[in-house]
């Protein structure tokens, strides 16, 4: 079994290796067809080294980043191949395709960065903060109470963007000697203000309700998928109203673990399908596509399950529902919004239709709503967010000038010189 076992990791590594060759010279050719970067041109650079897989957690920003080019110029500097060409195939701001540290140098030198932007903690992030006289400032790539939300990476960060008091409570819960009055800016969820995507139906009376399940979780403390639990009975009370528009989007890895889940979400497809043959008036939607961001603001009502989606609808403050999950070993974060949101039991799955016009009416609820929609994001009407996300970082620029000016040397001349360990950066991390 050893043996077969590691051939199969030769063989996948052999792929991977040809992928990110083809991917190289396409991402080159591309570039070679556009038009230069203009010279000392960029002010603000996102750092991104990581490949296609994890695109979401730049396309959430694209919009956001191209209303802040409109007062800064945007540049990205893409370390990885697959992750340059998804970007130069979307509507993402410009790319420098830099794979190798000796590259990353070459571009710098010929820009005016002042302010880097993080939106997750690759490893390689750390070859970036080797380049000071510049903000490295982290701004993530959602909301939540996870983990994640709490490493002590951010000390490595010269500053943080965060969401709102939720995410400095968390902080200070966790992170020792850290200066968050300093070193933490709350900007809110300036993807709000910009969601993707168009309507794929024509609105009418009927209340829309999006149901976006997560997979089922690969260990028991992460088992937060109420597709097989919750899932076919909900829906299935929704489809028979007449009144009920449903919006279906399941984690794409729906049914890699467990089997059973596969086959649940593809009873739902099938029955949400057969509800549009028997009433093409619903148009219900069974979505997978690659936007999320209309589907948050369009709906009514959200049922959700423990995920980065609650954070999303949040932000959107509109009313949704959490599934709970039915596995005893599944971790719950019981200091934040999850304490006191809108739980939808399995016992309830079937009478959904009473718990959404609950959430949607009840006096109670709606100020509870508004009370944590405030607690995480701060002031969540349009455009708010996207005006505290400009307005750090013209603070940023403010506070650059200050010290180049206490330096009185130009920064395009401070660059570091590359050890030779990191001039045989590979192309694929």
């Amino acid at each position: 079994m050893g043996v077969i076992s590691d051939a199969k990791k030769a063989v996948a590594l052999v792929r991977k290796a040809v992928q990110s060759r083809s991917a190289v010279i396409e991402v080159r050719r591309t570039l070679k067809a556009l038009p230069k970067h203009p010279r000392m041109h960029y002010r603000v650079a996102v750092y991104f080294a990581d490949g296609a897989v994890n695109m979401y957690q730049m396309r959430q920003w694209y919009k956001p980043l191209a209303e802040l080019a409109k007062i800064w110029p945007v540049v990205v500097l893409s370390r990885n191949a697959t992750g340059a060409r998804a970007m130069l195939a979307e509507d993402a701001p410009p790319v420098a395709f830099v794979p190798t540290v000796r590259d990353l140098e070459r571009f710098i030198a010929k820009q005016d960065i002042r302010v880097v932007l993080y939106v997750n903690q690759n490893t390689r992030n750390f070859q970036m903060f080797r380049y000071g006289r510049r903000w490295h400032v982290f701004i993530n790539h959602g909301e939540s109470d996870k983990m994640y939300m709490t490493t002590n990476q951010f000390k490595a960060y010269d500053y943080a963007l965060v969401a709102g008091d939720a995410a400095r409570e968390r902080l200070s819960r966790v992170l020792w000697d850290y200066d968050l009055d300093r070193r933490t800016i709350e900007i809110g969820r300036p993807q709000a203000d910009h969601y993707s995507g168009v309507l794929p139906y024509t609105p009418d009376g009927r209340t829309v309700v999006l149901y976006a399940p997560t997979w089922e979780g690969d260990r028991p403390s992460a088992h937060y998928g109420s597709i097989r639990t919750h899932g076919e009975a909900l829906v299935t009370a929704l489809l028979a109203t007449g009144r009920h528009r449903v919006v279906y989007r399941p984690h794409p890895r729906s049914g890699v673990v467990d089997a059973e889940y596969g086959a649940a979400n593809k009873r739902i497809v099938a029955a949400i399908a057969a509800a549009n043959s028997a009433d093409p008036t619903a148009q219900h939607v069974f979505d997978d596509g690659p936007d999320l961001g209309w589907q948050l603001s369009a709906a009514d009502v959200a049922i959700v399950d423990i995920s980065a989606m609650v954070y999303d609808r949040l932000a959107a403050d509109k009313p949704l529902l959490i599934t709970r999950p039915t596995d005893p070993r599944a971790l719950i974060d019981t200091h934040g919004y999850l304490s006191a949101c809108e739980w939808l039991d399995v016992a309830a799955a079937p009478a959904v239709v009473a718990e959404t016009e609950r959430v949607l009416g009840d006096p109670e609820s709606v100020a509870r709503l508004d009370k944590w929609v405030h607690h995480y994001f701060g002031d969540a009407t349009p455009g708010a967010a996207t005006e505290r996300f400009h307005g750090a970082i013209r603070s940023l620029m403010e506070s650059w000038d200050t010290w180049y000016a206490r330096s009185s040397a130009d920064p395009a001349d401070e660059q570091p010189e590359a050890d030779e360990a990191d001039l045989d950066d590979i192309v694929e991390a």
